[in-house]
């Protein structure tokens, strides 16, 4: 079994950060790609950023220069450094790996999201 737990939400004001967590366990074999999403109230989910196993990045053109995404393979952990938040980064913001397990070859999994609210 494999489980993808987001953490690191909460409420900021406009102009201040955060740091999300996306943490796999389980049997892992390994971690492909991995990317994060953002859904807010009455919206469309919507990629954010994402990162390769060789560590390649591409974020969506609304973050550009403000959010930095980075794994740790080691803890099996990825992280979204979010800076100069904006009122319109709020959203749930949730994670989707391509992980490798030991039993089942390479599947995609969701975590369960964390809530990010940026005040104005």
């Amino acid at each position: 079994q494999v489980q993808l737990v987001e953490s690191g939400g909460g409420l900021v004001q406009a102009g201040g950060s955060l740091r999300l967590s996306c943490a796999a366990s389980g049997s892992i074999f390994s971690i492909n790609g991995v990317a994060w999403y953002r859904q807010a109230p009455g919206k469309q989910r919507e990629f954010v950023a994402a990162i390769t196993s060789g560590g390649s990045t591409n974020y969506a053109d609304s973050v550009k220069g403000r959010f930095t995404i980075s794994r740790d393979d080691a803890k099996n952990t990825v992280y979204l450094q979010m800076n100069n938040l904006e009122p319109e980064d709020t959203a749930v913001y949730l994670c989707n790996a391509a992980i490798r397990t030991l039993t089942m070859g390479v599947r995609g999994y969701w975590g369960q999201g964390t809530q990010v609210t940026v005040s104005s």
